[in-house]
């Protein structure tokens, strides 16, 4: 991972191989012209006579093509006006304040740091004159910093084209002397290790990364001390009673898993349970995709690799929270084995599921984990899926879903992806959607009877697993029993776990280890009460 920090040196003496500046482009409102406002340096001021004169102007940096759209960058010669030999500028788009947001600098930070992989070292002088917009530089800036080449041979053919990250930034910055500033990198390495980590499971072959896999890597990631890890294999889901598991998992010769990460620390304030899907592959199953539909489908257990990075950074931030992360595993495969449209689940806790498409198997694996979670007494629950592809038709592939009953609780999931850095967009659960799910032999069907509102009904189904509070008695009751619920969300993050263009912002192709910052950040938000 590369080393990140902070100066408040001149820019001149920054003896780096690459200085980055933000351009700004023009207002979306301004009718082209050739008096129009146009691109400007943020910033110039701070730059030699010399450069700020050639970068000084909108008709200059017209005449270098640059036009300060969002990820954009320019590399030019520096001419010697500062140490650094090349000057790279960013676009950061339309500014509607004087001063760029967080999410804006984060981006930009995250488009040049990604767009110069193979440069040495990198200075980020964009505008961060305060904690916040100089922790969304450094943020975005290690985000961008990833590059997965564990499945590289090293021959100059095989490997042409390949790049290697940048090995050394610093984010420039008047208040780089600040302990608040020191704090808030350290907390950014820590989450980028945690998306890494999310993002290299993701990005993992599916030969190589199958259930038990999986689970020895959720493992080996668990190296605090108060981190534990308890795996059940297929025999134990099978004698469990976890129906959705089992079935899912039994069309392939590589069984199910269901491991739970438990994070418990002695000052713990507030009990969450984190709850992946995990589908190391999914064919299918019986309902057997298009060929060209499975070749992202190693990314459908991006869910579980989301919930296992973010337990792994709250620990290591030390939040007072207890978090318990349970990862749903299994590989849907089509075979003699494999359960078959018309078949009837019994899930943990004794409900009933009648399988209607075999490809719907995420919502059968997560409702297990939901009620295991249950027994655990949390105080809210958050499942993470890349369940629908009704979710990529209805947001498109970089705005997650958020579904959740408590409207006071899906407000304070949006509030901590806001602050993370994440696009997410809440969607109803209505009402009149749920006699789909009914079914005339199992307690609920699988799927809805139309394709109408595919996303709506799939988190319908989930909500019949969360656990509900405790009634009376002070234990918890199960979800098939009467009484409110415990405050639960459903992230639906299908299109935004994987991208299959070049990449944008801090994201490059392949797994982009979206929801861990969103995870991290409501779990903080929650410990603080």
């Amino acid at each position: 991972m590369s080393t990140l920090v902070t100066s408040s040196k001149p820019l001149s003496s920054l003896r780096v191989d690459a200085l980055v500046l933000a351009v700004a482009a023009s207002s979306p409102d301004t009718a082209p012209s050739p008096r129009a406002p146009g691109p400007r340096v943020l910033g110039v001021d701070s730059l030699p006579p010399r450069l700020k004169e050639s970068l000084g102007t909108s008709e200059s940096l017209r005449a270098l093509g640059v036009s300060g759209a969002r990820d954009q960058v320019v590399r030019l010669p520096s001419g010697g006006e500062v140490a650094a030999p090349v000057v790279v500028l960013v676009g950061v788009g339309p500014l509607t304040t004087e001063l760029p947001s967080t999410q804006t600098l984060r981006r930009g930070a995250g488009a040049a740091v990604r767009q110069l992989a193979g440069t040495g070292s990198v200075a980020l002088a964009l505008p961060a004159s305060d904690v916040e917009r100089a922790a969304a530089v450094a943020e975005g800036a290690l985000l961008g910093a990833y590059s997965f080449t564990a499945y590289r041979s090293g021959d100059a053919g095989a490997t042409k084209g390949a790049t290697e990250e940048v090995p050394a930034i610093t984010v420039m910055s008047s208040v780089a002397d600040s302990r608040e500033l020191d704090a808030r990198v350290e907390r950014a390495h820590v989450v980028a290790e945690g998306v890494r980590l999310t993002r290299d499971l993701v990005n993992t072959p599916p030969l190589d990364l199958f259930p038990q896999a999986f689970a020895d890597a959720a493992t080996s990631a668990a190296t605090s001390p108060r981190v534990s890890v308890t795996v059940l294999d297929d025999a134990e889901l099978l004698a469990g009673g976890y129906g959705g598991l089992t079935g899912v998992g039994q069309g392939s010769s590589r069984g199910p898993r269901l491991v739970k990460v438990d994070y418990a620390p002695r000052d713990a304030r507030v009990h969450v349970a984190l709850v992946g899907k995990g589908i190391t592959f999914d064919s299918g199953g019986l309902s057997l995709k298009p060929p060209t539909a499975m070749e992202t489908m190693k990314s459908d257990m991006a869910g579980a690799a989301a919930v296992l990075g973010a337990v792994r950074a709250l620990a290591r931030l030390g939040v007072p929270a207890r978090v318990t992360g349970w990862l749903a595993l299994a590989e849907n495969m089509p075979s003699g084995t494999a359960i078959r449209p018309s078949d009837v689940l019994t899930m943990r806790g004794g409900r009933t599921v009648e399988v209607l498409n075999t490809d719907a198997e995420g919502r059968l694996v997560l409702a297990d984990a939901l009620v295991a979670a249950g027994e655990d007494g949390p105080d809210v629950v958050v499942d993470v899926a890349t369940l629908t592809g009704a979710q990529l038709v209805a947001l498109g592939d970089r705005v997650s879903a958020v579904m959740a009953e408590d409207e006071d609780f899906a407000a304070k999931v949006m509030t901590a992806a806001r602050r993370a850095g994440e696009e997410f967009w809440t969607m109803p659960l209505p009402e009149d959607l749920r006699e789909g799910l009914d079914s005339t032999i199992a307690d609920v069907r699988s799927t809805a009877a139309g394709r109408e509102g595919g996303m709506l009904t799939a988190g319908l189904f989930l909500r019949d697993f969360v656990p509900r509070l405790p009634v009376g008695t002070g234990k918890r009751r199960s979800a098939a029993d009467e009484g409110p619920r415990v405050p639960w969300a459903h992230l639906d993050i299908a299109g935004p776990s994987f991208t299959t263009g070049k990449g944008y912002g801090p994201t490059g192709p392949g797994g982009t280890g979206v929801a861990v910052a969103t995870l991290v950040a409501l779990v903080e938000d929650l410990a603080r009460g």
